[in-house]
């Protein structure tokens, strides 16, 4: 597998979803190795949970990872990936090189065909996808590039949802027959708090009112604005309502701006990056987490919002809009529409216990439907059905 992020360096839901995915696929009895970005001067080894993980030497070029370097950071990258992996190369080789997501596309390509192994790709988000189907400068119109590359590179390509199936089909020209949905899979014993520690982190916020909570980065696309612009309406039906947003990202100055434009910055805690060990609890608090986004592949914070025991409002959007159909989500809203939302959320502050007894009925279906184990057994299908091909 290749990856440019991987535990601790991790940047989004990409590698938390790798490590767990690698694991499960270690434990079901493959022989999985791992070559992702390091931060040592020189390669890094270990053995963790039976994945052999392989780090690559931080390059001393002086590149910073921003929008305007992103090309060139990306082929220090894949260069420092390709030195790390083919020594490795010398007494062993893969049938299967796994590349995830495309700044990684160019390391995956070259090793799958110097060793003859099956190239898999998984699209975790698509750069037409996360500016709604336009491409408008010519960074945009590179990413997207290289992710068709990569895609018509491989033997079968793996998204994480049916609207993210229909996009790469549809955007990047992809024969659906190589297109397979296997979604993401979650630990809920991880995502889970003691009461004493969701009441703990609730009086950190709330006085007299309810809690709404966001995790997940401050990005245009997640939608946060639509969740500030819904609140002084929820706050007039529900008042001492606050919003917790825990995260950080290139949009938060502009959402601080929006708040206090609102008039509802003393509503409003940006708590900035929060450790995950400090999440569940969070989550849990909620008496509703929202995943407003406009763009949303999957989105891995749902999972982990259900399993921490909250009631879930999402987006009707990519990957929210499957889990709503499938009744992980107890409530939803078309994107962008705030008054919609705020209807959504009113409906779950309205009738607390019944909020409680869907958010238990969305715990017990994550808990069979996506699990790791499920997701690396379809994955190994997907590997298997590859190197025949």
């Amino acid at each position: 597998m290749l990856s440019w992020e991987y535990p601790p360096l991790v940047v989004g839901g990409l590698g938390r979803h790798v490590e767990a995915l690698a694991r499960e696929l270690a434990q079901q009895g493959h022989d999985v190795r791992v070559v992702t970005r390091g931060s040592e001067p020189d390669v890094q080894k270990e053995m963790r949970d039976g994945v052999r993980i392989v780090r690559a030497a931080a390059d001393p070029i002086a590149i910073d990872f921003t929008t305007e370097t992103l090309l060139a950071w990306s082929q220090a990258a894949e260069h420092a990936l390709l030195r790390a992996a083919l020594p490795m190369l010398r007494r062993w080789h893969p049938d299967v090189v796994h590349a995830h997501d495309w700044l990684v596309a160019q390391s995956a390509v070259t090793l799958a065909q110097s060793t003859g192994a099956a190239l898999v790709a998984t699209l975790h988000a698509t750069e037409a996808g996360r500016n709604q189907g336009w491409l408008p400068k010519p960074l945009n119109l590179a990413i997207h590039s290289v992710e068709r590359w990569l895609a018509h590179q491989a033997a079968a390509v793996i998204t994480c949802s049916r609207t993210m199936q229909d996009e790469v089909t549809a955007l990047l020209e992809v024969g659906a027959a190589r297109v397979h949905v296997v979604s993401n899979g979650i630990d809920a014993a991880r995502w889970t708090a003691t009461a004493r520690a969701k009441s703990t982190a609730r009086a950190q916020y709330v006085t007299d009112g309810p809690l709404l909570v966001y995790a997940g980065r401050l990005v245009h696309e997640k939608g946060v604005q639509t969740l500030l612009r819904a609140l002084r309406p929820l706050r007039d039906a529900h008042p001492g309502l606050r919003l917790v947003v825990a995260g950080t990202g290139p949009y938060e100055a502009k959402l601080h701006a929006l708040a206090r434009q609102l008039r509802i910055a003393r509503a409003v805690d940006f708590l900035g990056f929060v450790p995950e060990s400090r999440l569940p609890a969070l989550l849990g608090a909620a008496d509703a987490v929202i995943v407003p986004s406009f763009y949303e592949p999957f989105g891995i914070v749902a999972l982990e919002a259900v399993c921490a025991g909250a009631p879930l409002v999402v987006a009707e959007t990519g990957g929210l809009g499957d889990l709503a159909a499938d009744g992980v989500a107890i409530a939803s809203f078309p994107s962008g529409d705030v008054d919609a939302l705020a209807t959504a959320i009113g409906k779950v502050l309205v009738d607390p216990a019944a909020a409680r007894r869907g958010a238990a009925r969305a715990v017990r279906r994550v808990r069979r439907n996506y699990t790791w184990h499920t997701v690396a057994e379809q994955t190994a299908g997907i590997y298997r059905s590859a190197v025949i091909r």
